[in-house]
């Protein structure tokens, strides 16, 4: 699955904190997915704590992995 690919990404460091997360159809092209599954990772994603969403900004890699399950 896209999201649990994505945040074994954020929890290994190589989508560093505080950086943003690429833009939803950049990550719909790069696993091949349709914009609407990209959309429903970063969903997911920003449930469980592991990105936050500023508004007009764009989407975070939050600051917290250690206080993330």
């Amino acid at each position: 699955m896209m999201a649990d690919h994505l945040a074994a990404r954020i929890r290994a460091g190589e989508l560093a904190p505080n950086t943003p997360l690429p833009s939803e159809r950049r990550l719909a092209d790069e696993y091949g997915v349709s914009l609407g599954t990209a959309r429903h990772a970063t969903r997911l994603l920003r449930r469980i704590g592991l990105v936050v969403t500023i508004k007009s900004k764009g989407t975070y890699i939050a600051d917290n992995r250690d206080k993330v399950p």
